[in-house]
């Protein structure tokens, strides 16, 4: 049996959303662009879908742009701007950022862009003062995530769109939404009114891998990214892919549904996890404890041990979990995220993220509870640095 914790990875497709999509797979597999008179209800289905998901999200259904994913989003967010925007070179982002959206900053500064990053404090709270004085006359974009993809920490968008903008109207506002869309309240004529673009993608929902969404304010300027044929209203060229679009918009439709519920219960079997481990544990903290978190993600740091090791243990005992991005899982360096914390050397390296879904029983989170606490005191006592008869670090001279 496998213990599937590692949600903000990816989700399982929800089984309505399969029953969903599979018709157009089949026998309503028509190109929704062609003519004739058998494409229609595909291309019924694509604009109802596109209707619902914006419906949820509080925007117009023609601010609704659909993509292969939050990074296809997010590329498009950057590009678009700079294409339409020559004259300003100066980005602000975060020091915490997902690698899509770093990484086009690097690229960017590679190519002349000069970009700040805005740190964060222990707990991962963004550092607001610098961040004001980071804003100038030739700031192009700010780009800021709503959820730490590795913490949960949530940064408050509305107050900084805000300030965007009373600083400087043409300052476009960027957020990557991909941990949040579905699991916090989401409104683009509410609380989001003044982001200016917006990134999600629908496996972090339940629905399937290859299947994004940007939102794009009226008037905002920002050219196509994806240049090829007239599709999504010659903003992104490309068949659509209608049977994703279908099973998203279904997925947004549960989501809508059930999160009171799922958020209650999520939240309660993340706290009964997190209150186990750290009374059963030494030597053990919460990263972002102290700050607003998305009610599913943990990231347990674990002193003196290498996370490697303790994921290599979950997984041989059927749990799934990971060290932060499975976008840097392959690097020997330490999580940036935790680096910009200031989480200390002896746990930047034994951090551990668990994120649940709705799909997470609290008979998985007794068997983690059960075998977690096992594993560290193992994975200690082959450690030089631990006091295995004491249950603290070896004391050094």
């Amino acid at each position: 049996m496998t213990i599937y914790l590692d949600n903000n990875a990816t989700t399982p497709i929800a089984p309505e959303v399969r029953e969903a999509l599979l018709p157009f797979l089949q026998q309503d597999y028509f190109n929704p662009s062609s003519m004739y008179e058998s494409a229609g209800p595909i291309r019924h289905a694509v604009e109802n879908a596109r209707k619902q998901i914006a419906e949820h999200l509080g925007m117009q259904h023609t601010e609704l742009l659909f993509t292969s994913c939050a990074t296809e989003s997010i590329n498009t967010a950057f590009f678009g701007a700079i294409s339409a925007n020559p004259r300003r070179k100066h980005i602000i982002t975060t020091a915490v950022e997902h690698p899509a959206v770093t990484e086009v900053c690097k690229e960017l500064q590679r190519r002349g862009y000069e970009v700040s990053y805005i740190g964060v404090d222990r707990q991962g709270n963004l550092n607001l003062g610098d961040f004001v004085r980071e804003l100038r006359p030739d700031t192009l974009l700010v780009a800021v995530m709503h959820a730490n993809n590795e913490t949960g920490v949530v940064f408050p968008i509305e107050r900084l769109a805000r300030i965007t903008k009373e600083t400087n109207p043409e300052i476009l506002f960027f957020c990557d939404a991909t941990q949040s869309v579905t699991k916090l309240p989401i409104k683009m004529n509410g609380p989001f009114r003044q982001v200016d673009m917006l990134a999600f993608s629908g496996h972090k929902f339940h629905a399937p891998k290859g299947i994004g969404g940007m939102y794009i304010r009226r008037g905002t300027p920002c050219r196509a990214f994806m240049i090829g044929g007239h599709q999504e209203s010659g903003r992104r060229g490309g068949t659509e892919n209608v049977p994703y679009i279908v099973g998203m918009a279904k997925a947004v439709e549960i989501a809508a549904a059930t999160h009171a519920e799922d958020t209650k219960r999520i939240e309660k079997l993340r706290n009964k996890l997190e209150s186990a481990i750290l009374q059963k544990i030494s030597h053990v903290e919460v990263n972002g404890a102290g700050a607003e978190r998305m009610p599913n993600t943990s990231n347990i740091a674990v002193h003196y041990i290498e996370g490697e090791g303790i994921l290599y243990q979950l997984s041989g005992r059927g749990i799934c979990a990971s060290s932060g991005s499975a976008c840097t899982s392959g690097s020997l360096e330490p999580s940036h995220v935790l680096t910009a914390m200031d989480v200390p050397f002896t746990a930047k390296h034994g951090s551990i993220r668990f994120s649940l879904s709705r799909y997470t029983t609290e008979a998985e989170i007794d068997t983690v509870i059960e075998h977690f606490p096992q594993i560290v005191a193992r994975l200690r006592s082959l450690s030089p640095y631990w006091d295995q008869s004491a249950d603290q670090p070896r004391a050094t001279e």
